[in-house]
């Protein structure tokens, strides 16, 4: 026995036979069905709208929001449940009902809608551009009209996954060392604004001439308790510049892609990211009988910097006029000769997906052991740092309390 869609609450507003403005509530699987029960009460239905839940829900807990984490899971879900032979609408209930995210819940919802009303999957994605990018929509889209669907959603799902465990891997890479020096910034702060002058008013007493590293750190202190607040505003109006030049001039978004790849060893980093990117959507978008010209347009936009962004346009526009692919990528100067050589082995053995494939697979491995290494390398300079300032601060404050020692 089939079974039927999940109910869900729709508000809505309409004309009774009287004339009289009516609306209420009720529960339905989807517009359609809630404008058939009321015009049924006699009530001519002006709108209908799937009730959403309130920013803040049962408990004050605060409504969640979707993650491309939700995204790849949801794809992942769908491809199971297309190749398992479930119809697609129904598919959409079963992987909404074991998603704990109540606004993934309502997106799903959605796209089922729009689906049961006549149109394809991808055009469904295409009204959710925030969480569906352009190379996922036409993916399923090819996969659609060539009847591939199952094969498409698979596809897209490894893709998702793959780039998404990448992300992971970066962020592990830089989230460790960046939180580490905020703590050893904030403990150096609280012991320059609070600690240090303590000791500074003890001293005083003493009446004698404090030695230099002491009598550094108090002047160090008396500046910061002087100008922490300045200090603080500046941050802020910095970090908040940075994020507002980021999201609206593409001229700075640019200088700082430049400017990461210059960096030791963070820059190696993100190059490396960049190139697994690059091999792993232009893999999937050419395997999946993307025409190759097309499929550069989809990575240039996924690469994740505009350095290589650039590249590949450039390797799109010589390609388009008949030169091989792994020429044009020597051309550029920013892909290692690895990858170029297995392009070029890709390209003379008509396999170019599959070489492009172990290149991002080599790629993403080389991305996970140089975080390893990052790690590695700078956990032991963090721990020399905070012994050199927390201890030397420490140090300094009790060096004329020793010297008294020593003189007694």
């Amino acid at each position: 026995m089939a079974k039927q869609q999940q109910s869900t609450p729709f508000s809505w507003e309409g004309v009774n036979r009287r004339g009289q403005k009516v609306r209420g509530e009720l529960n339905s699987q989807n517009p359609a069905m809630v404008k058939a029960q009321l015009r049924k009460q006699g009530v001519t239905p002006t709108k209908v709208k799937r009730v959403t839940e309130p920013l803040f829900g049962l408990g004050g807990k605060k409504k969640k929001v979707i993650k491309p984490v939700d995204i790849s899971f949801f794809i992942r879900q769908m491809a199971t449940m297309v190749k398992a032979g479930v119809p697609l609408v129904q598919a959409f209930d079963i992987v909404a009902e074991g998603i704990d995210n109540y606004t993934m819940k309502e997106l799903i919802f959605a796209i089922r809608d729009t689906v049961a009303a006549g149109n394809d999957f991808a055009s469904a994605l295409k009204e959710h551009p925030q969480y569906f990018d352009e190379l996922t929509c036409n993916l399923i889209e090819s996969g659609e009209q060539s009847g591939a669907l199952e094969t498409m959603l698979e596809r897209v799902a490894n893709y998702k996954e793959k780039t998404e465990l990448l992300k992971a891997k970066i962020k592990k890479g830089l989230t460790y060392p960046i939180a580490t020096l905020v703590v050893a910034i904030i403990v150096t702060a609280i012991l320059l604004i609070k600690v240090v002058p303590t000791f500074a008013s003890m001293f005083a007493s003493f009446g004698a001439a404090l030695p230099a590293p002491t009598q550094l750190v108090i002047n160090l202190s008396e500046l910061v308790q002087a100008y922490y607040l300045h200090a603080l505003a500046l941050l802020i109006a910095l970090g908040f510049g940075f994020s507002e030049g980021r999201k609206r001039s593409q001229a700075f978004r640019n200088r700082v892609d430049e400017t990461i790849l210059k960096l030791p060893v963070f820059g190696e980093l993100i190059k490396k990211a960049a190139i697994a990117r690059y091999a792993r959507v232009l893999s999937t978008t050419f395997s999946a009988g993307v025409p190759l010209v097309d499929a550069l347009d989809s990575v240039a936009g996924a690469v994740g910097n505009v350095v290589y962004s650039r590249a590949v346009l450039k390797v799109k526009e010589e390609v388009s006029t008949g030169q091989q692919m792994h020429f044009a990528m020597r051309s550029t100067g920013v892909f290692p000769n690895m990858v170029i050589q297995m392009t070029s082995i890709g390209e003379e053995s008509g396999a170019l997906d599959a070489m492009l494939d172990k290149a991002a697979t080599y790629y993403e491995n080389e991305v996970d052991d140089a975080v390893d290494n990052m790690t590695a390398l700078i956990e032991p300079f963090i721990m020399s740092f905070l012994g050199v300032v927390i201890g030397g601060l420490i140090i300094a404050m009790y060096l004329p309390i020793f010297m008294m020692g020593s003189v007694v």
